[in-house]
């Protein structure tokens, strides 16, 4: 049986009607990181919401073209229920939508045991181990994303927004010709995901909003919202954004960039040492030395599509090798200049298309195998991060990763296999799908000739 604090929810359902809220919007992440939910009335919230909600376990198993994947306890099983339960802490007003005010659920069984597919409880499951070693681990998300508007020339139906080139890290009607980027810095600084900073990235019509540090569950809840609500605003324009890995052959792809530090109880920085080599700690040294060890398995979850593959490459300013450096921006992982309170890690290794809150574990989980285990990193990269002599290759593709993940049994371990056995089973039904699947590319080199 779900366990639901009916007194908070009525005492919210009251506030909402005071604060002329009308409709709740309770939300939560699927596998892939698409925004799930359902509106429901303010003024029925508490009875609606009391004993939690119910959706079809098979949202984990659905793809991005409503396929249902039979996943463990899906199809198979009679497509069972897992109940949402809102976290009253995380409720939140919509500034373009007024009226409606944004809550996150917990997703559980209907016997009361956390779901193990629920991305935000695998987040969890890492949060506790730090937790056992008194460490509260620190997490700033950096995404990525292009802006496209309509086209009905393109065989896609979308162009890029403002394409012009050179426009790299400029700001205002330049590279913005619709100035979406204060629009969207404006509404986000009202929806509490701690947006501070915006520019024009690298590629034409590409962009970059940055998102302050924090715990770990917020900056995971943050970024989830975050990417939904690009994803609305733009629809309200008319436009489309997409945190796809790479959408042009001719531009480069969009990364989910993670800075990462731990913390001691007690609010001390654990990743600082003056006295330590480049002013690292141990314990800073065995986290960046888990992370290299299980690079291959993370790029599973980090690079979750057929698609994330296309992003990486040589002088492509996202990573290829499995390495590390000192503010390096070609490793992996890039160690930022800044130290005492500062200091941290930078993971180049997600694209945008990752899940926030998988991309994050992953990273975590990784660290912690590292901490625990004192790992010492090797040689850190100097200069170049593109020559294969220096380093072991990243996987190349979506297979050799899930692959890694499968053999990745202290990192299966800490994610929970129930959550990595759905994983695989999605996406070794996507490889399959895609293999079946004729592409513009093989028309166009075949057809005329053969």
């Amino acid at each position: 049986m779900v366990h639901v604090d009916t007194a908070s929810i009525e005492a919210v359902e009251a506030e909402l009607a005071d604060g002329n809220i009308d409709v709740v919007r309770l939300s939560y992440s699927d596998l892939i990181g698409v925004d799930r939910g359902r509106d429901i009335l303010a003024r029925r919230f508490a009875r609606t919401a009391g004993g939690g909600v119910a959706f079809c376990r098979s949202i984990f198993g659905t793809s991005p073209m409503g396929d249902v994947i039979d996943i463990e306890g899906g199809l198979s099983a009679g497509l069972p229920d897992v109940v949402a339960v809102p976290d009253l802490s995380t409720m939140q007003a919509v500034p373009w939508a007024p009226g409606v005010a944004h809550v996150i659920a917990d997703l559980y069984n209907p016997d009361g045991s956390p779901s193990e597919e629920s991305p935000r409880n695998v987040l969890r499951r890492v949060i506790d181990c730090f937790a056992n070693l008194g460490m509260q681990p620190t997490v700033g998300p950096e995404l990525e994303y292009y802006l496209l508007e309509p086209s009905a020339d393109r065989p896609s139906g979308w162009r890029r927004y403002g394409d012009a080139t050179g426009n790299v890290y400029v700001a205002g009607y330049k590279g913005d010709p619709q100035n979406t980027l204060i629009e969207t810095l404006r509404q986000l600084a009202d929806f509490g995901v701690e947006a501070v900073a915006a520019n024009h990235e690298f590629s034409a019509g590409q962009f970059e909003i940055n998102l302050w540090h924090s715990d770990a569950l917020s900056a995971a809840d943050r970024a989830f919202r975050f990417k939904s609500a690009v994803q609305e605003l733009a629809r309200i324009r008319g436009q489309l954004a997409t945190f796809m890995a790479k959408p042009f052959n001719d531009e480069g792809g969009s990364g989910f960039h993670i800075h990462f530090s731990t913390w001691s109880d007690d609010g001390e920085p654990l990743f600082d040492d003056p006295t330590g080599e480049d002013g690292l700690s141990d314990v800073a040294r065995a986290a960046i030395a888990g992370i290299v060890a299980h690079a291959p398995a993370l790029a599973a979850l980090l690079n979750p599509t057929i698609n994330s593959y296309k992003r990486f490459g040589p002088d492509s300013l996202a990573p290829w090798l499995i390495d590390w450096g000192l503010d390096n921006r070609s490793a992996m992982v890039r160690i930022p200049p800044e130290r005492g309170r500062a200091s941290r890690l930078e993971l180049r290794l997600g694209d945008a298309s990752a899940n926030p809150y998988l991309g994050i574990a992953a990273l975590m989980a990784a660290a912690y195998l590292g901490i625990r285990h004192q790992l010492e990193p090797p040689a850190k990269l100097e200069g170049y991060g593109y020559d294969a002599t220096k380093a072991a290759k990243l996987p190349g593709d979506l297979g050799t990763a899930l692959d890694a993940l499968q053999a990745d049994a202290e990192l299966t371990e800490i994610l929970g296999p129930a959550f990595v056995a759905t994983f695989l089973c999605y996406k070794r039904n996507e490889i399959e799908r895609f293999s079946q699947y004729v592409t513009d590319w093989e028309f166009r080199e075949y057809s005329y000739h053969l």
